[in-house]
């Protein structure tokens, strides 16, 4: 059966929608034929996690006690390492600031049900006055997704912000607690050729080992898809330093692109990390509706809502096929209020825990929620 059959008569058994996403259908989740990962269902604990001002932090560019997560925390990474789930959430200090005003760090908690978490006291990744300092000041550390190699070590993809461009980053460890920053990943790619422009959410592509997401060497290369108003495929030798796929004239290569009048009419941002199974290459990513002309009248203008796309495992830069009804987005009331009001489910962090699927997701911008798959 061909991908687009399987897809339509998933869809079919399915009767999918946003609006009810408890209507999930255990016929779809017994086939072994679909190449999707469906039926999450978003927890009654719903936000798992929230801004609290008693947390300070001796900030080491003011010299000043920053309340660090004051204002918001949400757009999580996700890791599973002895038989505890830990979180890298995203946290910002300044709530009279405006979107994108504030100052973001990245924090830990971790959580032995998946569930209920406890928070390290201080930040672990955060803006200082060192060799990075160009990079992350003063917008700070944002958007972390976290990934285990099959040595141990965990490299951490994030998006560096001086409030003028957003530089995708990678940071390394071996405990998650201290991380050694390792700077912008197209820093030397292509003579420097991309490194001031816009780029963010890097999604490296892992596979299903012995219950654990490993991140997974194809041809010896490590691969990760990246981008924010497309997806675009990168290469990598060591995980920290990247060069991305081009056309014939040396431009970036657009591997999958905005849908018009649908769900991702705005921009397709990879969410957590890719999916290497024998369908092909899972890709869970973020769509943005359109505001104005383009955008679909199914979803409200700005919405950010999860969406499935496939790559070719022979070709990871050949999109297969793409699932074109949304499997999760806002609608729970935390989820379409706060910072971004338009509506969010910013899926960040995906792990396999206690034999279900944990997808952590960022809620309008300020909270993090929590949807699982049995």
């Amino acid at each position: 059966m061909n991908y687009r059959i399987s897809l339509l008569l998933t869809l079919a058994i399915l009767s999918f929608s946003c609006k009810d996403e408890k209507s999930s259908s255990t016929e779809a989740e017994k086939s072994t034929e679909s190449p999707w990962l469906l039926g999450f269902e978003k927890t009654k604990t719903n936000p798992i996690m929230q801004a609290d001002s008693t947390y300070t932090f001796l900030d080491p560019i003011s010299n000043n006690e920053v309340k660090w997560q004051k204002a918001d925390v949400f757009n999580p990474g996700a890791i599973v390492k002895n038989d505890t789930v830990f979180l890298l959430f995203r946290a910002e200090d300044n709530p009279a600031a405006i979107l994108g005003g504030r100052t973001s760090r990245i924090g830990l908690a971790y959580s032995t049900n998946g569930i209920d978490f406890t928070k390290y006291p201080e930040p672990v990744l955060f803006p200082d006055n060192d060799a990075f300092s160009q990079w992350d000041q003063p917008g700070g550390i944002e958007d972390p997704r976290v990934v285990e190699t099959p040595d141990g070590t965990f490299i951490m993809l994030y998006t560096s912000w001086n409030k003028d461009i957003a530089r995708l980053s990678s940071a390394t460890s071996k405990d998650l607690r201290n991380w050694s920053k390792q700077g912008p990943v197209f820093e030397d790619a292509n003579d420097g050729k991309f490194l001031n422009e816009w780029s963010k959410s890097g999604s490296i592509v892992t596979e299903l080992v012995d219950g654990r997401l490993i991140a997974k060497k194809i041809n010896g290369k490590y691969l990760m898809y990246w981008g924010e108003l497309f997806v675009n495929l990168a290469t990598s030798s060591n995980g920290v330093d990247w060069e991305p796929t081009l056309t014939e004239t040396g431009e970036l290569l657009h591997s999958f692109k905005p849908t018009l009048n649908d769900f991702d009419s705005h921009l397709t941002e990879p969410g957590p990390p890719a999916l290497y199974t024998d369908a092909g290459i899972l890709l869970l990513y973020n769509g943005k509706n359109l505001s104005g002309e383009g955008a679909t009248d199914k979803f409200p203008e700005g919405t950010y809502c999860g969406g499935q796309v496939l790559f070719d495992k022979n070709d990871p830069t050949k999109m297969i096929e793409r699932l074109d009804t949304p499997f999760i987005c806002p609608s729970l009331p935390h989820e379409i209020s706060g910072q971004y009001k338009a509506g969010t489910t910013f899926i960040e962090g995906l792990v396999y825990f206690k034999d279900k699927w944990f997808l952590y997701y960022g809620t309008a911008d300020s909270m993090v929620g929590l949807a699982v798959k049995e």
